[in-house]
C-alpha cells in the first residue's frame, strides 16, 4: 500500500510501456458505422466488447478526439461490422481520416437505419444506450436491436500493433469445473486428433458425458457449419437414441435412464437397446442426416453463451432431442453399395477397465457416402481412438467418466 499523500501507482505508468504490454492482448476489429444528416459515417474500432445478455448490451471506446464519433453521436444509432481476416485494407480505409471510406464499399441500411457492410462477418445493430466518460476514452453503450452472422469468415485481429488472423488450430472448452477431467484428456491428444482431421478433411470433436448431456470439450479442424460456427462447449441433451456411441460404454442403469428420457414407443426401445449391442460389437456409431437432428443441433447451437457458463441444456433442446428417431443412429447392416447420408460417426477412447473417457466424434463428412466410403472413415477413426487409449493410459490418475 503507499503512504497517504503518496501518487497513486498507476499515475506513474508510462504510456510507451503501457501500449506495448497491452499489445500483448489480441482484440478484434470493427467497423462502427451509422447515418449522420444522410450520409454514411464509420470508424475503425478495436476496443469492442459484449457487455449484457439481459439485456443485450456491446460497447465500443473511441477517443475523445475522434472526428467521426460525435457524427455517430448524434445519429443515436449505429451498427457494429466485424472485419474479416481478408478485409485489412477496408479496414485501413475507415481508420484514415478525411478518405472516402465507403467508396465502392458494398453496404445496406439495416431496420435501425445504419449502414451494414456486405463483407461484414457479422453486424450487430444498435441504439445508443448510455456514454460514459473514461479518461482519454468514452465508453459508448449500445442496446441491441437486431444482429445476425454475415459471411462467418475469420475474423481480422489486432496484436503487438499489426493486424493478423486467427489460425484454426484445436480449440477445447472454457475450464468449468466440471469439464477439468475431460479436457485433461484432450490436451494429451490434441495433436493426434489434429492430425486425424487435417487428413480427411473434417472437424473432429472430442465429447464427454456430464451428467444426462454430451458435451464438446474439444474441437479441430475447419468448422462444417454453413457459417463456420464452432460448435466447441455445446451440449446435447442425452436422451436416446443421441450418444449412442458413448453410452453403449456406460453401466446399464445409466443407459435404462437415457432410453427412459425418451418418447420411443417399446419397439423402438428394443432396437435401441439393440444399437448398443451392435456400437459395443463394432466399436464405432453412425448418426444418420435428419430433420429432427437438425433441428435440435439448430437448437443447442442457439443456447450461444449460455453452453459456455455451464448451464444444463435448454427446454426447447430437451423436447426436441425426444423426437429424433431410433432408425437415425447405428443401421443394424452397413451395405457397401447402399448411400447414405451421414451427420456423424463417433468411436469411443476407453481406459483399461473399458470405462469412457472421451467419445471421438468426425463431422463435415460428404453430404452423400456409400457404405465402403464410410468405412475408411470408420475405419481411420477406430484408428485414432485406438492410438487415443494408447497415450491415455499413461495419464496418471485416470477415471471413467461414468
Amino acid at each position: 500500500m503507499s503512504e497517504a499523500g503518496d501518487t497513486h501507482p498507476l499515475a506513474r505508468v508510462d504510456s510507451v510501456a503501457f501500449r506495448n504490454v497491452l499489445g500483448h492482448f489480441p482484440t478484434g476489429v470493427v467497423i462502427v458505422t451509422a447515418i449522420d444528416e444522410g450520409e454514411p459515417v464509420g470508424m475503425a474500432v478495436g476496443s469492442f466488447t459484449s457487455v449484457s445478455l439481459d439485456p443485450p448490451l456491446v460497447a465500443f471506446l473511441p477517443t475523445k478526439s475522434s472526428t467521426s464519433f460525435p457524427r455517430i453521436r448524434s445519429a443515436g444509432s449505429f451498427a457494429v461490422n466485424v472485419v474479416g481476416a481478408a478485409d485489412e485494407e477496408l479496414c485501413r480505409g475507415f481508420a484514415t481520416r478525411g478518405a472516402d471510406k465507403f467508396g465502392g464499399v458494398d453496404w445496406w441500411l439495416s431496420d435501425g437505419g445504419s449502414p451494414v457492410l456486405g463483407r461484414a462477418v457479422a453486424w450487430i445493430d444498435c441504439d445508443i444506450d448510455t456514454i460514459h466518460e473514461a479518461g482519454d476514452h468514452l465508453i459508448v453503450i449500445g442496446r441491441v436491436l437486431a444482429l445476425a452472422v454475415g459471411t462467418g469468415d475469420d475474423p481480422l485481429l489486432f496484436f503487438r500493433g499489426g493486424y493478423g488472423r486467427f489460425e484454426q488450430g484445436f480449440r477445447t472448452a472454457p475450464g468449468r469445473s466440471d469439464l477439468l477431467v475431460p479436457l485433461r484428456y484432450v490436451d494429451g491428444i490434441r495433436q493426434l486428433l489434429e492430425a486425424t482431421a487435417e487428413s480427411l478433411g473434417v472437424e473432429c470433436f472430442a465429447n464427454a458425458i456430464v451428467g444426462d448431456e454430451l458435451v464438446i470439450v474439444g474441437s479441430t479442424g475447419r468448422p462444417a457449419h454453413p457459417v463456420g460456427l464452432s460448435r466447441i462447449g455445446q451440449r446435447m441433451p442425452l436422451v436416446a437414441p443421441l450418444g449412442a456411441g458413448a453410452m453403449a460404454w456406460t453401466e446399464p442403469a445409466d443407459q435404462a435412464a437415457w432410453i427412459e428420457r425418451s418418447r420411443l414407443s417399446d419397439d423402438e426401445r428394443a432396437a435401441v437397446r439393440a444399437s448398443l449391442r451392435r456400437v459395443r460389437e463394432r466399436g464405432w456409431s453412425i448418426a444418420l442426416a435428419s430433420h429432427e437432428l437438425l433441428a435440435l443441433e439448430a437448437a443447442v447451437g442457439r443456447q450461444g453463451t449460455a453452453i459456455l457458463d455451464g448451464q444444463q441444456a435448454d427446454e426447447d433442446a430437451f423436447e426436441l432431442a425426444r423426437y429424433v428417431e431410433a432408425s437415425t443412429h447405428d443401421p443394424e447392416v452397413l451395405d457397401d453399395d447402399t448411400v447414405y447420408r451421414v451427420r456423424n460417426v463417433s468411436a469411443p477412447v476407453l481406459d483399461a477397465e473399458g470405462r469412457l473417457l472421451l467419445l471421438l466424434s468426425l463431422y463435415g463428412l460428404p453430404r452423400e457416402l456409400t457404405g465402403a466410403q464410410l468405412r475408411g472413415y470408420l475405419d481411420r477413426l477406430c484408428a485414432t481412438a485406438a492410438e487415443a487409449e494408447r497415450l491415455l493410459h499413461d495419464v496418471p490418475g485416470q477415471q471413467g467418466q461414468r
